[in-house]
């Protein structure tokens, strides 16, 4: 991917990976706007000069409203991101745990499907263009204080393969960017192994430009959870992260 002539659209890029992939795209050459639902975040990034559009993906009528005015501001448009994203914890024991699960899903699934299918038909028109998708490591290795949160990236995996095969001819490519956890929106907190943003970005900005593009874009910090099960180390590594059970507020104590 050439990334110094493109005209890029970070969906949920007003703080942590999406705002700091929003300003390498910027510096490598590429005219990028941003997306999200923070008018504080959105102002300090239009000050930075970055295009800026409010939208909440679990809104279709938002989605589709934001849509017509990304695409007449920047008819040239040709690489979307889409990575707006919630991670709530949950207690499976405790039956209202389920808000938190329709947050989840309609947040990280939902809402991912909603901005693909927006500008898919975009891109198929001009024949060229990259939908990126953004995973996690979670969803190859749950973390199971967040089983929805692990549910929900691996549903856009899965969702992603599938994109990628019917998109197959078009000119429009689909990349998964599969982050480990990294040291921004309090990751940092609960992790002291979360990769430092800067390091991510500059791993993740090299892949994206090596020729061809990788289909997932997987930083050395994620290729342990993403060949987990491959590598047989699975089991032990989900049963060492469900120590983290005990964060839980019903299960201290």
């Amino acid at each position: 991917m050439d990334l110094s002539n493109r005209t890029v659209l970070v969906v949920g890029g007003t703080s942590g990976i999406g705002r700091e992939l929003a300003r390498r795209f910027a510096a490598a050459g590429s005219t990028v706007a941003v997306a999200g639902r923070n008018p504080q975040a959105l102002s300090e990034l239009a000050g930075e000069g970055f295009g800026t559009f409010g939208v909440d993906v679990t809104d279709n009528c938002s989605v589709v409203s934001f849509r017509d005015d990304a695409l007449a501001r920047y008819p040239e448009l040709d690489t979307v991101v889409t990575m707006s994203g919630v991670m709530l914890l949950e207690d499976l024991r405790d039956p209202a745990h389920f808000a938190a699960t329709e947050t989840t899903i309609d947040t990280n699934l939902l809402g991912t499907v909603r901005v693909v299918d927006a500008f898919t038909p975009h891109l198929i028109r001009r024949g060229a263009g990259t939908l990126i998708t953004v995973t996690s490591g979670i969803a190859f290795l749950p973390f199971p204080p967040m089983p929805s949160y692990a549910a929900s990236k691996a549903a856009v995996h899965a969702y992603s393969e599938a994109l990628r095969a019917q998109l197959d001819g078009t000119g429009v490519g689909v990349v998964e960017l599969v982050p480990p956890a990294v040291a921004t929106a309090g990751q940092e907190k609960v992790n002291p192994h979360a990769l430092p943003l800067d390091d991510f970005a500059t791993e993740v900005m090299h892949l994206l430009s090596e020729d061809p593009t990788p289909r997932e874009i997987l930083v050395k910090g994620v290729l342990m959870h993403r060949w987990a099960e491959r590598d047989g180390t699975y089991d032990g590594l989900v049963a060492q992260r469900s120590q983290a059970l005990a964060m839980l507020p019903g299960r201290q104590g």
